[in-house]
């Protein structure tokens, strides 16, 4: 049962909640000074919670408000970070940013800083689009969500950062990946190879790295260097024997009477010696 506090609490909350909700498009506010911290802080909630798409930015305006009239107060802490979620919800990323890192300099030993560090890292997440853009902003998101898996390894924040980062991470290979195909298409075999090979080295965990090794093959059997694509296809075929993309490269190396076999001394060779080490992938 509520206590008398409590009650009182709640029907000034709701007396708010009323007295703003009543307010028309030609009614004046009541002043939000003469509201308590948790009156303004829950009129912001609410504002997030009816699912108007304008609702963000009117929720912003009373967390802001909470800050400026109670800044010493508990609110005023739970404010700012709602703030961050509001301003990311709105998708003004870059004032999320600044909100989150706000918090984490004020409150750096906060049970909500977790929340503020995923923030800041999916305010760059968030904007990554698609593959032919500008990959900036994947590198600052793999690091932001870097941060959060070293410095949270513990929280539920720390393991959705881990699959978003892996989701970024295949999305540099995207971008590697289309512009060796363009250059393949033109027949730049050389350039075609410098960015196929940037996969295999760098992004080998990710979902592009049997084509890549197809497209080494494909690239080097058109260069006539027999060594470099036979080592690309023992790669393949020793780590994905069961994908398409071997199929295709053992086809194409079957039809010039070649094998997946590792040759020559090329930096596939290496990589190949490290795969029969265990030390690669």
């Amino acid at each position: 049962m509520a206590t008398g506090k409590t009650a009182a609490l709640r029907v000034g909350s709701l007396a708010l909640l009323a007295a703003l909700a009543a307010c028309g498009p030609t009614q004046k506010e009541p002043p939000l000074e003469n509201f308590t911290a948790e009156e303004i802080y829950k009129r912001g909630e609410y504002e997030l919670e009816v699912g108007n798409p304008r609702r963000p930015a009117e929720a912003l305006r009373y967390f802001s408000e909470v800050e400026r009239l109670y800044p010493y107060s508990e609110y005023a802490k739970r404010a700012l970070i709602m703030e961050a979620f509001a301003q990311h919800k709105a998708k003004k990323y870059e004032d999320a940013r600044s909100s989150a890192q706000r918090y984490l300099d004020t409150y750096p030993g906060s049970e909500d800083a977790a929340y503020a560090k995923y923030l800041l890292a999916l305010s760059y997440y968030d904007q990554i689009d698609e593959v032919g853009r500008d990959q900036g902003l994947t590198f600052q998101a793999l690091q932001a969500l870097r941060a959060v898996i070293e410095e949270y390894p513990d929280s539920d924040y720390a393991r959705s950062a881990a699959l978003k980062f892996d989701l970024a991470f295949d999305h540099l290979a995207s971008k590697e990946m289309e512009i060796g195909r363009f250059y393949l298409k033109k027949g730049h075999y050389t350039a075609a190879i410098n960015r196929f090979r940037v996969v295999v080295e760098q992004y080998q965990t990710t979902t592009h790295t049997p084509e890549a090794l197809m497209r080494l093959v494909e690239c080097y059997l058109s260069l006539g260097l027999t060594d470099e694509a036979q080592t690309a296809g023992a790669i393949l075929g020793h780590n994905f024997q069961s994908s398409p993309f071997y199929d295709d490269a053992y086809k194409r190396l079957k039809k010039m009477g070649l094998e997946p076999e590792a040759k020559g001394s090329s930096w596939l060779s290496a990589i190949y010696r490290q795969v029969i080490k265990g030390e690669w992938l």
